[in-house]
């Protein structure tokens, strides 16, 4: 089963919400802002296999200079089949030439971004103003 990617795709709540849940991310928690979020996104991928939503990522950009990719999910039953990658490669191709690509992440996931070519910037340092509990 191959994931079709797309840059165009509708998201509905349920679907969206299963796959945060399956992910076990606080934002589920808050459906409401997270769908808006997610329509609101300056650029929104979706991967689905069949036409089930298996795989999520967005970017938050001001248009010329500067993007950040605040979520990638894949569904656990799809984990390691590439559809992560494909989402994050048609993310980044809206992007191509920005002056900085940023991303947070943590454990696991740091080995995944630096495959795509993302490392740590000088001496700097992620902060955050949080409330979730999954980081």
């Amino acid at each position: 089963m191959d994931a079709i990617v797309r840059l165009d795709d509708e998201i509905g709540e349920d679907e969206t919400l299963d796959l945060y849940r399956a992910n076990r991310w606080s934002a589920a928690d808050k459906p409401i802002q997270l769908i808006a979020a997610l329509r609101g996104s300056s650029s929104l991928a979706t991967a689905r296999v069949d036409g089930r939503l298996v795989g999520l990522g967005n970017a938050i950009s001001d248009g010329h200079l500067v993007v950040y990719y605040p979520h990638l999910l894949v569904h656990p039953e799809f984990h390691n089949q590439g559809i992560g990658k494909k989402i994050m490669k048609a993310l980044i191709g809206v992007y191509d030439g920005f002056h900085q690509h940023m991303i947070t992440a943590d454990n696991g996931a740091v080995a995944f971004y630096r495959k795509l070519g993302f490392r740590q910037a000088g001496n700097t340092h992620p902060l955050w103003i949080y409330a979730g509990t999954d980081h």
